[in-house]
């Protein structure tokens, strides 16, 4: 849900900052949809790691054992 809220809220600014840039700076194109696309897939496959690799190495470890550390 976190990862979604901060995609969507990045296309958008995302969107408006390429129309700004377009119009101050000369050679920039717009909204190119590959791109973003592109972008939005790395980051959501880096967010999905960072989640995924700490929730496997949590899972090795026996309940009990944790609860008793603490």
């Amino acid at each position: 849900m976190v990862v979604a809220t901060g995609l969507l809220v990045g296309l958008a600014s995302s969107l408006g900052l390429t129309r700004l840039m377009s119009s101050i700076v000369s050679g920039v194109s717009g909204n190119e949809a590959a791109t973003l696309l592109a972008v939005s897939a790395v980051l959501t496959a880096t967010a999905v790691l960072a989640g995924y690799i700490p929730a496997r190495r949590a899972m090795r470890v026996d309940p009990m054992v944790a609860l008793r550390h603490e």
